[in-house]
């Protein structure tokens, strides 16, 4: 970026959507840049132009018929029935006479480099980085939603990239980073493309990562899994009515996710964005750390993560990092090996430690690494595995 740019010239992320170009720095979502990776020039992917509206629509598997041409999708928990011509809460699934579409298959409005420490996995091969992918749309309305001007708003209000799996796989090929990450805005509303995606990526050897808030129905994360390598699940609470009131969701099926996750051997952490007056309260993190000991295994790594005031909840002050210290000591009484404080740059929650010998096997520095002490996926000091995919 020139000078300019970097001295008060920033694009803000819907100038950057509006601007229909990839391939130079973007603001993170907590203010920290990520910088698209310098490369050999032969390896560059070819810079995509993305255009505003809609660019397909497909018919999707994952709807039911119903009597007078309504249709209803079996994706999410919501299970949204649709007259002719009306549209899921989450924007992008559509009733075309009788038909269920999805209207972003292949249209992605985000490509973008990243660390896999932004995700965010702390246990997914430290310091690689992956070409994060993202459409429209959202299937829960989080009034903290971090991402609400890509995930909160309708197909044709945005650029987006002609982007079909082959030729997706081939950029990411291109751009010589070993994995895909579907983050940003909710994966789940995007299932077609993920899925097709996925699937040539498992076959092309790339690891596929997911960032979701869980908000699936079984089946359809069944048919998912056999792709997936590691799943950053968003447990936003262990409140069902800050899940209802506040997400714009139920509770009972983000943890029928995260034990199907763990059923099915996929790596998993979970992140909790910790929202003053809102989640914070002691006990209830003590009776989310609990069930996630009981239900997951204590090896599962847990992100704890500081608020910042955005969307509707921009009254809120950030969260004290007394609140976020707190929480990572009643995960760590409760038995968890693994916790991590998010966003808050050189605090000593962002290193591994290994449960074994309690020496700092990862050392970071928001998403650098500093140091790393592994051998093969176990401690260099006293050779305790730590769990994670390493190679």
């Amino acid at each position: 970026m020139s000078d300019k740019s970097t001295q008060g010239s920033r694009l803000t992320r819907r100038e950057f959507l509006k601007a229909g170009t990839w391939g130079f720095c973007t603001m993170g979502l907590t203010g920290i840049s990520a910088c698209t990776r310098e490369r050999n020039n032969q390896n560059t992917p070819t810079p995509q132009t993305a255009r505003k509206g809609f660019i397909r629509a497909i018919p999707s598997p994952w709807f039911t018929k119903l009597e007078n041409y309504r249709v209803r999708c079996e994706l999410c928990p919501r299970q949204c029935e649709l007259a002719r011509r009306e549209r899921a809460v989450c924007r992008v699934r559509e009733n075309r006479d009788g038909v269920g579409y999805t209207l972003v298959y292949g249209n992605p409005l985000l490509l973008q480099e990243d660390p896999v420490e932004r995700k965010p996995f702390f246990h997914v091969m430290p310091g690689s980085w992956a070409l994060s992918v993202a459409t429209v749309g959202c299937n829960l309305s989080c009034k903290f939603c971090e991402a609400w001007d890509m995930a909160l708003v309708e197909p044709e209000e945005v650029h987006s990239y002609d982007m079909l799996p082959e030729k997706l796989i081939a950029h990411v090929q291109a751009a010589n980073v070993p994995a895909i990450s579907f983050a940003f805005t909710e994966p789940v509303v995007y299932y077609e493309y993920m899925e097709a995606v996925a699937s040539l990526a498992k076959e092309a050897g790339l690891l596929n990562l997911v960032h979701t808030a869980g908000y699936i129905r079984p089946e359809p994360l069944k048919a998912l899994v056999k792709n997936l390598d590691a799943v950053n699940v968003d447990l936003k609470s262990f409140d069902p009515v800050f899940y209802r009131e506040v997400v714009g969701g139920e509770l009972e099926p983000v943890l029928a996710t995260l034990k199907l996750l763990k059923e099915a051997g996929i790596h998993i952490e979970i992140t909790n964005i910790l929202i003053p007056t809102l989640n914070d309260d002691p006990e209830g993190i003590g009776r989310m750390c609990q069930w996630i000991a009981r239900e997951l295994g204590t090896d599962i790594p847990v992100h704890f993560a500081r608020f910042y005031p955005l969307y509707k909840l921009s009254n809120l002050p950030q969260t004290p990092v007394s609140t976020l210290d707190r929480a990572r000591s009643i995960a760590l009484n409760e038995g968890l090996k693994f916790v991590y404080i998010a966003r808050v740059t050189g605090h000593e929650g962002e290193n591994t430690f290994c449960p074994g010998c309690r020496e700092v096997v990862i050392k970071r520095m928001g998403f650098v690494i500093d140091e790393m002490h592994l051998d093969k996926g176990k401690c260099s000091y006293c050779g305790t595995e730590i769990p994670g995919i390493w190679a």
